[in-house]
């Protein structure tokens, strides 16, 4: 019988390292950096109901829901409205409750 002998394997996962690279892992994008371009600040997302002190959404006033949930029927997600964890959690139930009567849509057809 013929000894077969076990072939080295890389202890890391990621596979072998790669050549010609500088930098920290991660740091794609050509070297140099964005020095001469401008950034963009986007503008702070405040939520509406905290400016306005809202107590409570109420699920019946379909005027308010609207602007959170798109054309399709689906609930836009906190990082498009800017809308605070406890006030996304309240409009979500209101959006469901205000379906489940008839004054918003679950879907629409395309």
């Amino acid at each position: 019988m013929s000894e077969q002998q076990p072939v080295p394997r890389p202890s890391h996962a990621g596979g072998p390292p790669r050549e010609g690279r500088s930098g920290p892992p991660g740091a794609g994008g050509p070297p140099g950096g964005r020095r001469g371009k401008r950034q963009y600040f986007r503008k702070k997302k405040v939520c509406r109901f905290c400016v306005e002190k809202v107590d409570f959404i109420d699920y019946k006033k379909v005027e308010m829901l609207q602007p959170f949930v798109q054309e399709r029927g689906k609930i836009l997600p906190r990082r498009m409205t800017g809308t605070c964890s406890k006030h996304q959690r309240w409009l979500g139930v209101a959006v469901k409750r205000a379906r489940n009567i008839a004054l918003l849509p679950f879907a629409t057809e395309l």
